[in-house]
């Protein structure tokens, strides 16, 4: 049998049709499934629709149902000892009907190891142990963490915010990646087809892209300025006088915003792109701690403004800071466009970008097939296409992963002899047992070609022979390079530009005050430095968010002096 609201009932042929999203929670205990869905509903039934089936076949008819009407289902609550079908088993099932939705498995202790299981075998997103209450404490913050997450990731209503351009355009692919990285949902419409070209014919001049706003005003070719502009995003600071600046919004500056704000700080986080830095851009991070399924780069970089702004820090992007002075006590930030920050004290977390590939013919075709790093959006566009990820690391493993679930098929190209040389073996596993993805090892890119848009590479092998190899999309992970020349003059900086802290500023004789340089202390006092962009840093997400936290409890004895 499934129900779904009292008052309202539904049979399994009769299921609620497309609106709110559904929750659909499954028991054979007829007295758990209502205590399940009564806590379901007090919390979420203002805006989700609760279903509740006694069975696990039961709920496939309305699952089944629900995707034949076009109905969303955002989450599936099921136990998992179940007669007739396992709850591992009806997650399974579910899939291919729902793709999208949010699993979570109501587990027995002696469960657990199956549970564990599941978010490799059923894309399981979390489990729960029996008993769930109090909700408010053991059920309600998991489902509200994964309904956040299923929201962001849902597809742009009708009469949302849509982009018609052409596919292969820099100046399209450069809106596409603004709002994914600022994570404003949108409907991408290509100018050359159905919807896009009639609603391109209709819009007043200007070029491409054009960007219809949720209240029918257009934008024709819009810069950065003007789009944040239009969208309510905050590039100027609302005062000039903090406790803490923090220079860029990577895992380290996110870490700084959240643990200096929620310390009494006055703060702001500025960004010259937006929040969320390279690993923002990363489809799956799976190794860092307590997400065992994993997270996407921008649910980490969502959750971590969400806590930032909790707590009161402002966040500015985006924003370019461009030079650094010391007037004491303070430290002036100065930013591109004429306005000048003055703090306390600053965290450095500008992060590192992604080395450009020297082949010809990709600093022409950048932004019309060829691409540094690869977001959900960059994805989306090479849906049945022949694309190339030239890398050997963990975040171009991740990738080629991503965009084989999308792509026609996904070529790897390694310099190293090894794939296991820079990547972590659970991907190694995983690229090798996908069918799509062909690694070739000590290979690297000649050059790169097409009329408007890459359509061919030339791969070099270490023998030295070519092949030429058609392809329509090229994301490059080769590398970093630290954004930091706006600092020569001001802060000591080695060879590679990376910013020199602590105890090695003494060594390269640019530290000048009696007392020794806090641990993460630039050469100019009062501004440290976190994560990627600092020398001799280690290059993880766990490592930066460690440092951007330490670096506040540093900031606090620095403003103690």
């Amino acid at each position: 049998m499934v129900t779904g609201e009292r008052g309202g009932g539904s049979t399994a042929s009769t299921p609620p049709t497309a609106g709110r999203p559904a929750i659909l929670t499954v028991d054979d205990d007829p007295q758990v499934l209502d205590a399940v869905a009564d806590d379901l509903r007090r919390r979420y039934a203002g805006d989700y629709r609760i279903v509740r089936a006694e069975s696990g076949p039961t709920a496939l008819d309305a699952l089944r149902e629900l995707a034949r009407r076009g109905a969303p289902v955002a989450l599936l609550l099921v136990d998992q000892r179940m007669p007739a079908m396992t709850g591992v088993e009806l997650l399974a099932e579910s899939l291919a009907l729902h793709p999208g939705a949010k699993r979570v498995l109501l587990t027995a202790y002696a469960d657990t190891e199956a549970a564990i299981a599941a978010i490799n075998e059923v894309d399981l997103d979390h489990y729960v142990l029996k008993p769930w209450h109090p909700p408010e404490e053991r059920l309600y913050p998991v489902l509200d963490d994964l309904l956040a997450d299923w929201q962001s990731h849902r597809p742009a209503a009708t009469g949302g915010i849509r982009v018609i351009g052409a596919r292969w355009e820099p100046a399209s692919h450069g809106v596409r990646r603004f709002l994914a990285r600022h994570q404003v949902p949108f409907e991408w419409l290509d100018v050359e087809r159905g919807e896009g070209r009639r609603l391109a014919r209709a819009a007043p001049g200007g070029g491409l892209p054009l960007v219809v706003l949720e209240d029918g005003s257009v934008l024709a070719a819009p810069g950065t300025d003007e789009l944040a502009e239009a969208l309510g995003i905050r590039t100027r600071s609302a005062t000039e006088f903090f406790d803490l600046v923090v220079v860029g919004a990577g895992p380290a500056g996110l870490a700084a915003a959240v643990y200096g704000a929620s310390e009494g700080l006055t703060t702001t986080l500025l960004d010259r792109d937006a929040p969320g830095g390279q690993a923002g851009t990363s489809s799956r991070i799976e190794n860092y701690l307590g997400f065992p399924r994993g997270l996407s780069g921008a649910d980490l970089a969502r959750r971590a403004l969400a806590q930032a702004r909790r707590f009161g820090a402002e966040v500015v992007a985006p924003a370019e800071v461009c030079r650094l002075d010391r007037q004491d006590p303070f430290r002036t930030v100065h930013l591109r466009d004429g306005s000048v920050l003055t703090a306390g004290a600053v965290i450095l977390a500008t992060g590192v970008d992604y080395r450009r590939l020297s082949a010809a013919g990709a600093e022409q075709l950048t932004g019309a097939g060829v691409y540094y790093g690869a977001s959900p959006a960059d994805a989306a566009v090479c849906t049945g296409l022949d694309v190339v990820v030239v890398g050997g690391a963990n975040s171009a493993g991740q990738a080629a992963l991503h965009l084989a679930g999308e792509a026609a098929s996904v070529t790897m190209l390694v310099r190293s002899d090894r794939l296991e040389a820079r990547m972590s073996a659970y991907l190694v596993e995983r690229i090798r047992a996908q069918p799509n993805i062909r690694v070739r090892l000590g290979a690297s890119v000649e050059s790169l070609t097409g009329d408007g848009h890459l359509e061919r590479a030339v791969v070099r092998s270490v023998d030295g022979t070519s092949e030429d190899l058609a392809c329509a999309a090229l994301f490059a992970f080769i590398g970093a390079e630290p954004h930091t020349e706006w600092l020569a003059g001001k802060v000591e900086r080695d060879d590679r530009g990376f910013v020199v802290t602590g105890p090695d500023t003494v060594e390269r004789g640019r530290w000048g005050l009696e007392r020794d340089p806090f641990l993460l202390e630039t050469s100019l006092p009062g501004v440290f430095a976190a994560g990627d962009v600092r020398s001799g840093s280690t290059k993880r997400v766990a490592a930066a968010v460690g440092e951007g936290s330490t670096a506040v409890q540093l900031v606090h004895a620095y403003l103690q002096l």
